[in-house]
């Protein structure tokens, strides 16, 4: 006899509410996979690595009793021009404005160390391959307008691509240190800063100094530490390892009866009070501008001071850029020189450029060696 059997292969009834189940899982998946890719491409740059120096500069040896120029200048990988607003700083922008504007940036403060007919420039946020920076190679843009001088360059900043922020991912970047000299480098080391350990660490570059040699007639070497130390969301102890470590290395070579100039972007009041006089500022507002702590000046080698005799009186080496420059804007000195006491200092000044091609201002000192 035969007997109706349901058919199993009757289609089933489409279940909606799993659509979002699936949407959630998949959007896991690819955070985790991001996650992991990130984690996975950070590496950090061996400690103690030798620089190879480039270039024919135009003297071999420093002279004594000469004067010379140095220039501190942190170019802001050719993106902040005065209207431009950064997002770790509670901007806007993550890329500069255009390739064009990142070009006219850069041959802008090239400009500027020109003019001050700069013997030796130690320049910091230098792009190469960057996404932020259209990937135009700023170091060759640099080096090529110098042609008489030997330079030095290293790393301090190399991520993986960043998708935040998500209107406008940070992407790729390589970022560094140049040192521009026309007199001979002949070695260079590149020290890698202790930085954060925690997940802190993305947002900490791959912090670092120079260490460039030049002869001096005596026998003895101009050393010069191009540095650039933590900003953001760094605690007090590993500032204070930092300093440690470059404070440290200035004084074994000051022992050694060497020449030391040591400039840059030390992420620090360096005056200890410009963010007083130069700003209408609350307790409560420099109290959120973690990055210009008060500098450390109890810890300065004995042997070595700031040069801070301003010529034309306090004025700021950087701005704030959460919103375009204005007299509104907050304003500090985070960048200048330390130097031995064998080098004798004439003339030290922030050049007021207006902010025009960062958000940075350079500084200027003249010097001799006693």
């Amino acid at each position: 006899m035969y007997v109706n059997k349901p058919m199993h292969n009757q289609k089933k009834k489409f279940r909606w509410w799993k659509i979002p189940l699936f949407l959630i899982a998949f959007l896991l998946v690819v955070v985790i996979v991001y996650v992991a890719y990130v984690f996975i491409a950070y590496n950090r740059i061996d400690d103690h690595q030798e620089l190879t120096p480039q270039g024919t500069a135009k003297s071999a040896a420093v002279k004594l009793d000469t004067e010379y120029t140095a220039m501190t200048y942190n170019v802001g990988f050719g993106a902040y021009t005065p209207d431009f607003t950064f997002f770790m700083d509670g901007g806007e922008s993550s890329w500069a404005e255009s390739e064009e504007s990142v070009i006219a940036c850069i041959d802008g403060a090239a400009g500027v160390i020109k003019e001050h007919n700069v013997d030796f420039a130690l320049i910091q946020e230098v792009d190469f391959d960057s996404t932020r920076s259209y990937h135009v190679d700023e170091r060759d843009q640099l080096i090529a307008q110098f042609p008489d001088d030997s330079s030095v360059f290293a790393i301090n900043f190399h991520s993986p691509f960043l998708f935040y922020p998500f209107t406008q991912p940070h992407g790729f970047a390589n970022s560094g240190l140049l040192t521009l000299s026309d007199s001979t480098i002949t070695s260079a080391t590149r020290r890698s800063l202790p930085i954060a350990t925690s997940v802190k660490k993305l947002a900490d570059l791959d912090r670092c100094y120079t260490i460039s040699r030049i002869p001096v007639e005596n026998g003895k070497e101009l050393v010069i530490l191009n540095l650039h130390t933590s900003a953001y969301g760094t605690d007090g102890d590993l500032q204070t390892q930092q300093m440690q470590m470059i404070f440290g290395d200035m004084k074994a070579e000051y022992d050694k009866g060497n020449y030391v100039i040591a400039g840059g972007d030390w992420n620090h009041d360096f005056t200890g009070d410009s963010k007083f006089k130069l700003n209408d500022a609350t307790p409560e507002d420099l109290e959120a501008l973690s990055w210009c702590a008060e500098f450390p000046a109890d810890m300065i080698p004995e042997g070595f001071s700031r040069v801070t005799d301003y010529a034309s009186g306090l004025k700021p080496s950087t701005r704030n850029t959460d919103i375009p420059y204005s007299p509104e804007s907050f304003v500090v000195n985070l960048d200048g020189f330390i130097v031995s006491d064998n080098v004798e200092t004439s003339f030290v000044d922030v050049i007021d450029t207006g902010f025009a091609y960062s958000d940075h201002n350079p500084v200027e000192m003249h010097f001799s060696l006693k």
